[in-house]
């Protein structure tokens, strides 16, 4: 086994024993809590119904069903489905695996990014102990599987293999369509390697030329493969004529454009209040965080019990990394290194958009999206506090301090644990974990 192997080899084992933790969180007591959990009450009903007719159907009226995000994540759900049968533990299995991979993917990721082994397991570790990460891997929601294929989509593009970017950026897209803004981003930094690597090495020819050619392929691997990925997706629509809106005129494409300006109208206009509406500004701080499932059942030992699934990020993880997102910006005014500029403009097309729309009904856990490369931010923060070290002696201290640093959040990870799992806990122990009023 030459070196090359052994690294390989290494890379596995490490990847694979952080997934295999994260498995087992991701499955233990999964059909906990029974019954629908948030969204779950139309996602995995979506992806029944795509199981049986090839579209969505009402259950209970039988008709076409208006939905407002197209079918790649339901058809995902679908395959828990239909390998565990129409259950709690059936419809969250395939969020439980997705979320599993996901780990390895930030794994590989941060191995690409940096140099050092222990900012490698450092980084995977975060999400790892992220409880929001958690909870999306634990219930029957769209946004763990958006999550997965931008962070392939992101791997991809730092390997400068575009074209698995553009498959994954439609897959991306064909789960929610705000995977457009993280489309437009990366083929941003794919246009900007290209137009960097040609002023240094391409003075053969004129940079304008080779940049022009570079720029059809671009054009195939960001527009034309996304698109054709995304049509692929509404195949069902297609090919039945029960769909919604399917039959309202003899032009089939004319009926998808009207269906598609139906879900836009929507979106634009989704302006309903809720319990847990949270504007964009407090999210990283998890100002108001989303309970997907509360209930006061009598199955602890106290008198009064409570039972919740509260999407929130890892509390003193999130903190800790809000504060890095701030240094990495300074870093980045101050010096423009790549690896921080591209993990800063995925956090920029995941987060920055939803302040244009202040007006609409938003929620904390759309944070989801980009809470891998906010936490490869915050790993890239520990990577120069290490660096930048004077010495020998004084690596050890850091790395030493890194290590305390990371055991604390492990220990928070676990106190909230119960929230994250809808363990049924004492109403003063489920008080205790209400560090903010807005919480509650």
């Amino acid at each position: 086994m030459n070196l090359r192997q052994i690294r390989i080899s290494r890379d596995w084992l490490y990847a694979s024993s952080f997934a295999l933790v994260g498995l087992f969180l991701r499955l233990w007591h999964l059909g906990t809590p029974k019954g629908w959990v948030f969204d779950e009450v139309y996602y995995a009903k979506n992806a029944n119904s795509l199981l049986h007719y090839g579209v969505e159907i009402d259950a209970t009226t039988h008709s076409a069903e208006f939905v407002v995000h197209p079918p790649i994540g339901k058809w995902v759900i679908a395959l828990g489905i239909k390998a565990f049968g129409y259950n709690e533990f059936g419809w969250r299995f395939s969020a439980a695996i997705i979320g599993t991979l996901s780990i390895l993917v930030m794994y590989f990721t941060a191995k690409k990014l940096f140099a050092s082994q222990f900012i490698i397991n450092l980084a995977t570790l975060f999400i790892l102990i992220d409880g929001l990460h958690l909870v999306h891997s634990r219930v029957a929601l769209l946004d763990i599987f958006l999550t997965f294929f931008i962070q392939l989509a992101f791997l991809a593009i730092l390997h400068e293999r575009y074209w698995l970017a553009g498959i994954s950026l439609g897959l991306a897209i064909a789960t929610k369509w705000s995977g457009l803004y993280f489309l437009v981003a990366f083929a941003f930094i794919a246009i900007v390697a290209d137009w960097l690597r040609h002023r240094y090495f391409g003075k053969e020819r004129p940079v304008v030329e080779i940049l022009r050619e570079d720029l059809w392929k671009r054009l195939l691997q960001f527009v034309l493969i996304p698109f054709v990925i995304y049509l692929a997706s509404w195949l069902g629509w297609f090919i039945t004529k029960t769909g919604w809106d399917r039959t309202r005129s003899k032009n089939i494409l004319s009926n998808f454009w009207f269906y598609h300006s139906q879900i836009l109208n929507f979106h634009a206009h989704l302006t309903e209040s809720h319990p847990y509406k949270a504007n964009p500004w407090g999210w990283l701080l998890m100002a108001r965080p989303t309970s997907f499932s509360y209930s006061s059942d009598k199955t602890c030992s106290a008198s009064a019990c409570a039972q919740e699934v509260l999407a929130i990020g890892t509390p003193l993880l999130w903190w800790s990394a809000t504060l890095a997102l701030l240094v990495a910006i300074g870093y980045w005014i101050s010096r423009r290194e790549w690896k921080n500029g591209v993990i800063l403009t995925a956090i920029a097309a995941g987060y920055l958009p939803w302040f244009a729309f202040q007006k609409r009904t938003m929620f904390t856990f759309y944070a989801i999206s980009f809470e891998p490369f906010l936490l490869l931010a915050l790993a890239y923060v520990c990577n120069k506090y290490l660096i930048t070290a004077a010495d020998e002696e004084s690596l050890k201290r850091r790395k030493f301090t890194l290590m305390a640093f990371a055991a604390i959040l492990i220990a928070n990870f676990l106190y909230f644990l119960p929230l994250y799992f809808g363990t049924s806990i004492s109403y003063n122990s489920w008080l205790d974990h209400m560090w903010l009023t807005s919480w509650i």
